[in-house]
């Protein structure tokens, strides 16, 4: 299974000279830990960073910084980003997260261009669902069982 099949298509993004207090905001307003940040070229986003909820609490409010809005993205952001491509397998994109410590991943076209995001928690409902079917299975081939006794 490809990470363009799982990846989550909605993705929020902001600028790098965005402020965190817009970047906050756009958290809050689109219910997510996270903002991929992109640099717009040709009409297309290509990610250069990710912030999160977590950079924001430690780099910013554990820092008892007063005016978020003197803090751009690009102060807080982290810009060493993983991504991966669309047609990566699923598998080796979470043995990546794993060994590197993510939970989020943006996906790229070949291009580099912005496609989506990978969260752990896609691969969890994955599983999940995987789990599921077996579930399903195994209730399918007992029932069948004792119809036939």
């Amino acid at each position: 299974m490809f990470v363009g099949e799982i990846c989550n298509r909605q993705v929020v993004i902001c600028g790098r000279d965005d402020s965190i207090q817009n970047a906050a905001e756009l958290m809050r307003d689109n219910h997510v830990g996270d903002v991929i940040v992109v640099e717009h070229k040709e009409g297309k986003h290509f990610p250069i960073g990710i912030l999160t909820d977590r950079d924001i609490v430690i780099e910013v409010l554990a820092e008892r910084v007063n005016n978020l809005n003197d803090i751009a993205v690009n102060d807080v952001m982290s810009s060493e980003l993983i991504s991966v491509k669309e047609d990566d397998y699923i598998i080796e994109t979470i043995e990546q997260m794993r060994d590197r410590g993510i939970r989020r991943v943006p996906v790229v076209n070949q291009e580099g261009s912005l496609e989506g995001i990978l969260a752990v928690d896609d691969a969890i409902e994955l599983v999940a669902e995987l789990l599921s079917n077996l579930v399903r299975l195994f209730k399918h081939e007992f029932n069948r069982e004792i119809k036939t006794r």
